[in-house]
């Protein structure tokens, strides 16, 4: 059956209009999505990212290559470092004498206090003791200067390759420096291992004795995502003068493990737990 001229002529118009509308909706939809992540991930931070652990993905990024100082997030490095490299994490070790009187935050450590490595990391992820970070460095490779080696190849292991490492804690040095991609890559890299995940999960450390005293450490852990924060797991809080306020935090909601690093930035529990929801929200994650 032929078709007339007109009724070609219809079924031509038709389908542009029907081709036409579905541009404008695809176009819509895609703007839609776009404006979702633009505008609903905001951050004072100088340098920021949040990421998907499972997946990689960035799910947002704010001058996420730049070489900074990072504090004492430093010791999420520290930490899988010494879980990898030290056999036994639970014997009992000698404090060495250059891990007394370091200065900055401490757990307080005495001359000739005899702990078990795993008090150490504890001292080291939840109260940020730069004496825990010298005496684990020392103990895993007889001096800071050959853990400040070991650690560089680590990080190059969790793909960060824009980073340099001097010491263990994250007191300021020149050329001691990472950038907010970096330490999402290493943070999710640590937090593949479960010894690390327990660590910097925990709120209270209470096994961890004094020397001489008839009663233990209560190490608190500094990060306030823990319990501010629903499926809150980690990770690491950090501040120099030189660094500002600096923090990697984490939380996990069903099968979800987001990642989020902000580095020199005043409100940085109360901004990372916004980029955090709004990272489970784009990605359909609720918070029951």
């Amino acid at each position: 059956m032929r078709l007339s001229k007109n009724k070609i002529f219809f079924i031509i118009f038709i389908s542009l209009i029907t081709f036409s509308l579905f541009c404008v909706f695809t176009t819509s939809v895609s703007f839609a999505q776009n404006s979702f992540t633009a505008e609903a991930y905001s951050t004072t931070a100088k340098s920021a990212i949040v990421i998907d652990k499972n997946t990689g993905k960035v799910l947002f990024e704010k001058n996420a290559d730049e070489k900074l100082p990072i504090a004492s997030t430093t010791k999420i490095l520290t930490a899988i470092t010494v879980i990898e490299n030290i056999d036994d994490l639970f014997k009992t070790v000698s404090v060495p004498d250059c891990a007394i009187g370091v200065e900055g935050s401490s757990i307080y450590l005495e001359k000739g206090e005899r702990l078990k490595v795993i008090d150490l990391l504890y001292g080291l992820m939840l109260q940020s003791g730069n004496d825990c970070a010298v005496a684990l460095a020392c103990l895993t490779s007889g001096s800071v200067e050959n853990f400040a080696r070991l650690m560089n190849i680590v990080a190059i292991n969790a793909g960060a390759t824009n980073s340099h490492f001097c010491n263990p804690h994250g007191l300021h040095e020149k050329n001691h420096y990472s950038t907010a991609r970096d330490m999402s890559l290493i943070s999710a890299y640590a937090m593949r291992n479960e010894t690390f995940r327990k660590i910097v999960s925990t709120t209270n450390y209470v096994d961890c004795p004094y020397a001489d005293r008839g009663y233990n450490r209560i190490i608190k852990n500094k990060n306030k995502i823990l319990t501010t924060l629903d499926g809150g797991n980690g990770i690491k809080t950090g501040y120099t003068k030189v660094a500002g306020r600096c923090l990697v935090s984490s939380a996990q909601r069903k099968n979800v493990e987001i990642i989020c690093v902000v580095l020199s930035c005043g409100p940085m529990f109360e901004e990372s737990c916004d980029l955090i929801n709004k990272a489970f929200a784009e990605l359909g994650v609720n918070d029951e």
